[in-house]
């Protein structure tokens, strides 16, 4: 129980011993005048120098001061001032105000504050606690501010290849196989196709398109093949005829880097020939880069 606890406690006790002091005290007429008669009421005991320093008004306003040594049968006790139920006012005004005043008997106002202490030292870490549940997903936030603009990137690289070249001379076939050679260029790009060889030679990687163009020979057979690696892809023919025409044949390739591309001429087991002259070009081969093949 605390102090508060301890002053109210005291503060009841006192309150009911003022009350209940008159009552308790009070001796009834005839049995007073019979103890007078009889000499069993006793004076009060002489008060001592603190008792009478506070004179007759305590006397006065406390009736519960009267002692009584000897009561009769039925009579009323009066509790001494010494009694516990019946505590010093100075007390119980201590116990009500706070417990350092109460401890060293002075009031609250009388009690001088005490130094700050030093700091103590740092207690030990305790033990980590439960992992707690996740919590609600925040709001989203602000939109942030747009940012600077970045380096400039590597340029696009584009991938080209294409070439067209034609020949205003005739060929006749002979015991061996001919490769065509062109001496008109049109489109070169980039000097993929070799005017000295009569190839193609692939330097980017795709799907190509080539397309071969001739003009037959009068009661001549025209036998030739594109080829690719030394193999032959397709053939272009034409039987032999009173008249003569333009006879074409085109087709599509995947080449990897390296790879060749050229016109033959068949052997002369057959009479076989194609025809041209120096004022028109009749005989053409042309070729392009349709798709890269690094692209999706």
């Amino acid at each position: 129980m605390g102090s508060c606890g301890r002053g109210l406690m005291l503060a009841c006790c006192l309150l009911l011993a003022f009350a209940c002091g008159p009552v308790l005290s009070r001796v009834p007429r005839g049995q007073q005048e019979q103890q007078e008669q009889e000499g069993t009421l006793e004076p009060p005991p002489p008060l001592d120098d603190a008792e009478s320093s506070r004179g007759p008004a305590r006397r006065a306003t406390s009736p519960s001061m009267v002692q009584c040594r000897k009561l009769p049968r039925g009579g009323s006790m009066a509790l001494p001032a010494s009694s516990p139920l019946t505590p010093d006012p100075s007390a119980v005004r201590l116990e009500t105000e706070s417990p350092v005043a109460a401890a060293l008997g002075k009031s609250k106002d009388q009690v001088e504050p005490c130094e700050k202490g030093d700091r103590g030292d740092r207690g030990l870490q305790g033990k980590y606690g439960k992992t707690g549940s996740v919590g609600a997903r925040g709001h989203s936030g602000p939109k942030g501010e747009k940012g600077s603009m970045g380096a400039p990137g590597d340029r696009c690289k584009n991938h080209y290849a294409a070439f067209s070249v034609g020949r205003k001379k005739p060929l006749h076939s002979n015991d061996y196989y001919q490769t065509v050679i062109f001496d008109t260029e049109f489109v070169n790009l980039y000097s993929h196709f070799n005017m000295f060889t009569g190839k193609f030679y692939c330097y980017v990687p795709g799907i190509y398109f080539f397309s071969l163009n001739v003009h037959t020979w009068n009661q001549k057979e025209t036998y030739l093949h594109i080829m690719k690696n030394g193999e032959e892809a397709v053939i272009l023919y034409a039987q032999v005829s009173d008249r003569s025409i333009m006879q074409s044949q085109s087709l599509m390739l995947e080449l990897r880097e390296q790879d060749e591309v050229w016109v033959r001429l068949f052997k002369g087991e057959r009479e076989n020939a194609i025809f041209s002259d120096e004022f028109d070009t009749y005989i053409t081969f042309s070729g392009y880069l349709v798709k890269h093949a690094a692209e999706p």
